[in-house]
């Protein structure tokens, strides 16, 4: 009985775990029907849910919205109104450009006069999201105006509409080439009467962009122009109107960035037929193929949906440039051939180094190797590597040279079908150059607030491009220029404040003040010190050492995601999907949850992930909290879902943090498979226990690259509680460190002001704990090296150089600082109140003696936002005046003005003030650049106090990007003599 009831016992424990197991339905949909391409349409995703294909050249799209900055895509979730159906967008940039060749199906029974057209009132139409279908290729919607139902597909270079007309008569279609961008130059040319080609050449993010088309139609038309013969402008644009008993009408356009005669190879290559569901059916079929290079297994298909969705996201940029013959239009604007590469364009890799090409190197090896050799046909024929390039115009948009990270991670990674002799040239070229803070860069180790504006966040991203020229130059055997550039990768010690632990500007040696983490100013890239102070991920080891060891660094990444979500400083729009200071939204916080790996901590990463994949993306149209930029938004969810995320690129392992779903399974182009399982996985079950590679016991917490690539299994036990032995110890712990060529940082100089009236302390410190201290005051070419044992106290005007020796005699980079001492007596009473991330020094600033460059952002010009601006010198005493001025700056792209007028008063006692000037603007506010101004007199009067009030330029004009904002006025400085 005893034994019966054991074994009664055990065959109900199986059949009931057999049975539990049987109880996890998973999904039978198909990845095709699991996308969805509003995800990211509403919101700021900056997305579009139109036909393209894979990579394609063709995003053929409605378009909703003509401008603003949730415009950017030309479509958004929350508009009525279509205004046509353009064949080029952007995916989730944060700058609008294309929207090219734009169709629109009509009704209208009068004449169509231009005035009519550019009211925008008769042909764009009402739609309900209700008659909005949209799939991978195809996207569907019905206009309620000309009550037209209206279909679109793609091909690689191809947009296909099919319009069913749903009224007898006057149905008629609008071709645009005046949609959005500004037009430069065009053509129109009616080759037949089912048939039109010709171009459009424009201007927006891309200065000089080209566009050529040829459109065919399954049924003849009758063209004609909007009624009006004065007006030039009335050519841009083509009637066409089709015989009463059209009810069905195919359209075919073929684009190229090269000419006409390629723009109809296009089309004869990839559409021979009028067979719309063809197309159709193609595009779906190619999706399919696409989609499945990752096969997910879950129950829960709102997160595989938003899985799909982002994969799918991750493959609609870089587009195609090159036409179907291999030829495309290269950096210097000339025509080239390349029928060995496809040739490809938009490249945002200031967003895409991070997750989007690193995704590339396991799924897309090849296309990897056509984008790097892109890059060197862009290096060829416009002097340099793309930082932001966008149909052969380099928009020099963001910061950082990341190219060399992808050339560097797909290197390390096997991919190296690529000229590595020239690519190394390159990085090298473009690395040396003198521009966007590089100059101060080389030569201080870091870049000076004064000199440059972002100067935080550029200094740190050049580091970590600099290590990836050192480690491709290593690969390549150039010991020479891997010490060099291993040195450089470290620069981002010098960045770092000891005392406040941020990463902080620079400014006359020291720090630039005042300083508040949680601001949002000049010194960074869509951020603030929170979203900064953690990136060096080329050097982690580094890193924590600068904190003080792993239990400090553990801390700063606890209260990364716990302090208040609060900023202050300027309004970012990019800095969204806030968990504490940690941005989401934005690209430089997207490594950071993996950094508890680092500490042997990765249960801490797994809660982390788990909350961000939970909190940060969902199955709607607002379901990105920030902008997908072309596809690196998503690729953090797809690496990450998966149960890993490349931390640095450049090495050749992923991080691993905390797998989403059951199953996960690579396809890879090699043949070979990789499956990812987690075993007892749930909402409360998020922790990793344990795991097996190739069913050995694997106890790392990341994943070679090479592992994946050579196929396999890897399997995680999950369980409801941290587990302290996964990942755990020194040899589980990722490693990047550079250990060797160590630099020592270079001090600091600081003191409360650059300027002085009496006397002024100052002090040398440094980021070397056992490193001696030297400085010598004034300028020689063979000073006398003083040690540095306390705080030094100028009385007169003065330069400090400082560096730091260890105790091998190795030295830093020296650090000068200026301090000036100006004449007592003066001071100054602010009636308004600058903005804090642009208070140059204080409250004296603008009587300091020191004036600021035409670039308001290197920290010596007061702005002031929305309001007139009051300031009343006194000047200690009654005094003769000849001369008064004040330095004004105008940007007017970044909402500076020049004041509309400055008023300037005279007082003996402070009291009673006399108006002895009234000078007026005469500055174009249209005129674009920063431009410097001085609003100055000459008179002949005795005064003590001199009031100046310079009166604001009001709110930003309709004309202007940001129309109705509050404008800015900069000044530096108040100038008596």
């Amino acid at each position: 009985m005893k034994l019966k009831g054991i074994y009664f016992i055990c065959s109900f424990v199986i059949f009931t775990f057999c049975t539990q197991k049987q109880t996890i339905s998973f999904s039978s949909k198909q990845a095709y029907e699991l996308v969805n391409p509003f995800i990211g349409t509403g919101g700021h995703g900056h997305t579009f849910p139109g036909a393209t294909m894979p990579f394609g050249m063709v995003q053929l799209s409605p378009d909703t919205r003509l401008d603003g900055w949730d415009g950017c895509s030309g479509y958004h979730n929350t508009d009525s109104i279509i205004f046509g159906f353009s064949h080029t967008h952007l995916s989730g940039t944060g700058i609008s450009d294309y929207g090219d060749i734009l169709l629109m199906p009509f009704n209208y029974d009068k004449n169509i006069t231009l005035s009519k057209v550019e009211e925008q009132k008769i042909i764009p139409s009402k739609f309900k999201k209700e008659t909005e279908t949209a799939h991978p290729g195809y996207y569907k919607v019905h206009l309620e105006k000309p009550n037209v139902d209206v279909e679109l597909t793609a091909t690689t270079r191809v947009g296909i509409h099919n319009y069913t007309f749903n009224k007898k008569e006057n149905n008629k279609i609008l071709l645009d080439l005046n949609h959005r961008d500004r037009v430069l130059n065009f053509e129109i040319n009616i080759e037949n009467n089912k048939t039109i080609s010709g171009f459009r050449q424009s201007k927006a993010w891309a200065d000089n962009q080209h566009v050529y088309f040829y459109m065919e139609f399954s049924e003849e038309f009758s063209a004609s122009n909007p009624l009006d013969n004065k007006a030039k402008k009335a050519a841009l644009y083509k009637i066409l109107s089709f015989k009463n008993s059209v009810k069905n009408l195919v359209v075919k356009v073929g684009i190229s960035a090269v000419s006409i005669e390629g723009a109809q190879a296009n089309l004869k290559a990839e559409a021979t037929n009028w067979d719309f569901n063809s197309y159709k059916t193609n595009a779906k079929e190619v999706w399919t193929k696409a989609l499945n290079k990752i096969e997910v297994k879950s129950a829960d298909e709102e997160k595989l949906s938003v899985f799909y969705s982002a994969l799918y996201h991750t493959m609609i940029a870089p587009n195609t440039f090159s036409d179907e013959d291999g030829n495309y239009i290269g950096m210097d604007q000339k025509i080239h051939r390349d029928t060995l590469n496809t040739t490809y364009t938009v490249f945002s890799l200031w967003d895409t180094f991070r997750a989007a090409h690193p995704l590339y190197t396991i799924i897309e090896q090849q296309k990897t190797n056509d984008f790097i050799n892109t890059f060197l046909k862009q290096y060829d024929q416009g002097g340099r590597l793309p930082v932001w390039e966008l149909s052969s115009n380099e928009t020099e948009c963001m910061i950082g040279y990341h190219s060399v990270s992808v050339i560097t991670d797909a290197f390390n990674k096997g991919i190296t079908n690529f000229d590595t002799k020239k690519a190394l040239e390159a990085m090298i070229y473009g690395a040396n150059l003198n521009h966007f803070g590089l100059e101060s860069y080389k030569k201080h180790g870091y870049i000076r607030a004064g000199d440059e504006p972002e100067s935080v966040s550029k200094t740190l991203e050049y580091a970590y491009d600099d290590w990836c020229i050192a480690q491709f130059a290593k690969a390549n055997g150039n010991a020479k220029i891997y010490n060099e550039f291993i040195q450089r990768a470290q620069f981002y010690k010098n960045s770092f404040d000891p005392t406040s632990k941020f990463m902080r500007a620079r400014l006359n040696g020291g720090w630039f003040k005042p300083f508040d983490p949680s601001e949002v100013n000049f010194n960074y890239t869509e951020a603030n010190s929170w979203q900064y102070s953690l990136f060096a991920p080329q050097d982690i080891s580094g890193l924590i050492n600068l904190f003080g060891g792993k239990e400090n660094f553990e801390k700063r990444l606890d209260d990364l995601f716990t302090v208040s979500s609060e900023t202050s400083g300027r309004h970012q729009a990019d800095i969204t999907g806030l968990i504490g200071q940690y941005a989401h939204g934005n690209e430089p916080s997207h490594h950071m949850a993996y950094l508890y790996n680092f500490i042997g901590k990765p249960w801490k990463t797994q809660e982390r992930v788990k909350q961000i994949i939970d909190e940060q993306y969902w199955n709607a149209p607002d379901g990105l909290s920030g902008n997908e930029d072309c596809g690196q938004m998503s690729a953090w969810f797809v690496l990450s879902a998966s149960g890993f995320y490349a931390v640095t690129p450049g090495l050749n392992y992923y991080v691993i943090g905390a797998p989403t779903f059951n199953e996960v399974i690579y396809n890879l182009e090699n043949g070979n498979s990789f499956k990812i399982l987690a075993e007892n996985l749930s909402n409360e079950n998020k922790y990793i226990q344990s795991a097996t590679l190739n069913s050995e016991n694997y106890t790392k917490s990341y994943l070679l690259h090479n592992d994946l690539m050579n196929g396999g299994e890897l399997i995680f036990k999950m369980g409801n509680k941290p587990s302290k032995d996964f990942g755990v110890g020194p040899e589980n712990i990722p490693v990047s460190e550079i250990a060797e060529n160590l630099i020592i940082p270079v001090p600091f100089i600081d003191s409360e002001k650059k300027t002085f009236t009496k006397q002024l302390e100052v002090s040398i410190s440094s980021n070397c704990k056992d490193c001696e201290l030297k400085y010598f005051i004034g300028k020689s070419e063979n000073p006398t090296w003083l040690n540095y044992s306390k705080p030094l106290l100028l009385t007169e005007t003065s330069t400090i150089t400082a560096i730091a020796i260890d105790n091998s005699g190795n030295q830093s980079v020296p650090v000068f600082s200026e301090f000036l001492k100006i004449k007592p007596g003066r001071s100054l009473k602010l009636n308004s109140t600058y903005a804090n991330q642009y208070s140059a020094e204080g409250d004296g600033a603008l009587i300091d003696m020191l004036k600021g460059s035409n670039n308001f952002r290197t920290g010596f010009w007061q702005g002031f936002q929305g309001q007139n601006v009051e300031a009343i010198v006194d000047l200690g005493k009654i005094e003769p005046v000849s001369t008064i001025s004040t330095g004004f700056l105008q940007d007017n792209r970044s909402w500076v003005w020049f004041p509309k007028e400055v008023d300037y008063y005279s007082s003996i006692d402070g009291v009673n003030f006399t108006k002895i000037k009234n000078l007026k603007n005469d500055f174009s506010i249209k005129q674009e650049g920063s431009f410097i101004k001085e609003f100055g007199f000459k008179t002949s009067i005795k005064a003590r106090y001199i009031k100046m009030i310079a009166k604001n330029f009001g709110v930003c004009p309709e004309w202007h990007l940001g129309a109705g904002g509050n404008s800015w006025i900069f000044i530096d400085e108040i100038s008596i003599d």
